[in-house]
């Protein structure tokens, strides 16, 4: 596609207008003004209008096409959602209101939705007590590392490392270290479940925390929590649970009746508010009882009269972690979403989801290589070493599937899984599409047997082709110019 430059033809205009009677009066100093015309492209409203209407149906989105990205939900927004997250009584508030006029009586509206999107986040996890406050999901993770880093001080406790499965999203170590923490990797069994084994020998005075996610990165779900919880709290550890993988097991399974400590909630995954392009996110934390007087303030408190007020009143808070009161629109789009479908639609959510990825995992499982053959959550991993006779890896297969209409899943992750791909359909897309899925991962595998160039040079169809990635890292200047 031509850039808007290209289509300039000189002396054509997009808008006329009557020459000035008006006396010509500059107010800027001459020295700042263009001693020529600024070189902008000359042309037509309509050529305007085409030029940008194109460029923005090249937009890949949740709105037009499938994105299995596993390991990071990317399902359908409902409009009604955002129809509500931009109401002037919501969109139009200062997050200064409650603070400036007694008692936040403008801001009840606001208020009221953060009290009870934490008190329903409590009674879908088990946890006691929830914060609306961290901005995303390494935010909550961080913020809950910051908690029991608190708890583990206000008991004297000298706690300095935390145990971590090879399998974990990176941003597990990266919260902990942050918070000042030693990180130790678990091993993962063949049948990809941390290796209990390795942790009761890892495990020891010095252990503050357990993180683990539940379903895990390879998409399995952890049959041994009872016995890591026993093993976590015998040594006083707390147990972190990463809720990236929430989608799975919505009313099904309670991170605090299986005895996690504290938890974050991914709302711009689970709750229907993608974070495609990088934001917005929104990561609450929850906490079991002994934990709560550790949460960030403020909180907000409800009054015996029924009204709502903010709560400073915490002593032995971590503090302020975010501006306010957190990603207000992610936070009042996901309690629209809950109220919306209410418990037994939670419960179809993860049903769904886990019935869609195990669909796609034993569609695939005769033509890619399956490392862990057992029935998976809500996302599934399987890996290109079928096709690496021919030369072909995840990354070929990925690009192939932008030729074919498709955004690449997840490539190259879990680490412990050579050549993977992470598939994540989630329970928003039809079996139609799914099946359209199947079809071109199938007839990419065959193309990889009987013209493997194909692959290797996807994609094909696209304005910019294959780059040389390599060259991008090292040469930033290769990398701006393209």
């Amino acid at each position: 596609m031509s850039i808007i430059f290209e289509k300039s033809i000189q002396g054509r205009l997009g808008v006329s207008l009557p020459k000035s009677d008006v006396p010509v009066r500059h107010v800027i100093n001459s020295n700042y003004l263009r001693a020529e015309k600024a070189a902008l492209p000359e042309l037509s409203e309509l050529d305007v209008v085409r030029h940008f209407t194109a460029l923005s149906r090249m937009n890949y989105g949740v709105d037009t096409n499938f994105y299995p990205l596993g390991s990071c939900t990317m399902k359908y927004n409902p409009k009604v959602t955002e129809k509500i997250a931009s109401m002037d009584g919501f969109a139009s508030l200062h997050p200064l209101l409650p603070q400036l006029l007694r008692g936040g009586m403008l801001t009840q509206g606001a208020l009221a939705v953060i009290y009870e999107l934490e008190h329903l986040l409590s009674e879908i996890t088990g946890m006691d007590a929830f914060s609306t406050h961290p901005m995303a999901g390494a935010h909550g993770e961080l913020t809950g590392m910051m908690i029991v880093a608190a708890y583990h001080k206000s008991k004297g406790n000298k706690k300095t490392e935390v145990l971590i499965p090879d399998e974990a999203h990176g941003t597990n170590p990266s919260s902990a270290s942050i918070a000042g923490f030693e990180v130790k990797s678990i091993p993962t069994t063949a049948e990809g479940a941390l290796n209990v084994d390795a942790l009761e020998a890892a495990i020891s005075e010095k252990t503050a925390a357990i993180m683990l996610t539940n379903p895990n990165t390879l998409g399995l779900f952890n049959p041994y929590i009872e016995k890591i919880a026993a093993i976590a709290h015998k040594y006083d550890a707390q147990l972190y649970y990463d809720g990236a993988n929430l989608n799975a097991i919505l009313g099904k399974f309670r991170p605090a009746d299986a005895l996690f400590d504290v938890m974050h909630v991914n709302l711009h995954k689970t709750f229907a508010t993608p974070h495609g392009g990088g934001g917005p996110g929104s990561g609450p934390v929850g906490v079991r009882k002994h934990l709560e007087k550790f949460l960030p303030v403020s909180r907000i408190a409800k009054r015996t009269d029924g009204t709502y007020a903010l709560d400073y009143e915490h002593p032995e808070s971590i503090g302020y972690i975010a501006p306010f009161y957190g990603n207000f629109s992610v936070c009042l789009k996901a309690y629209a979403y809950i109220l919306q479908l209410g418990k037994q639609g939670l419960i179809d959510v993860s049903e769904n989801a886990v019935l869609s990825a195990n669909y796609v995992l034993h569609s695939l499982k005769d033509t890619y290589h399956v490392p862990y053959m057992k029935t998976c959550m809500h996302e599934c991993v399987i890996t290109a070493k079928n096709q690496g006779d021919q030369g072909i890896h995840a990354l070929d297969i990925a690009k192939a599937l932008i030729d074919r209409g498709f955004h690449p899943p997840t490539i190259y992750f879990p680490l412990i899984v050579k050549e993977a791909m992470m598939i994540e359909p989630t329970e928003t897309e039809s079996k139609e599409t799914l099946d359209s899925f199947i079809a071109a991962m199938k007839e990419i595998a065959e193309t990889s047997k009987t013209n493997p160039e194909n692959i290797k040079n996807a994609p094909l169809t696209t304005p910019v082709g294959r780059l040389d990635e390599t060259k991008a890292v090292k040469d930033m200047d290769f990398a701006f110019k393209g």
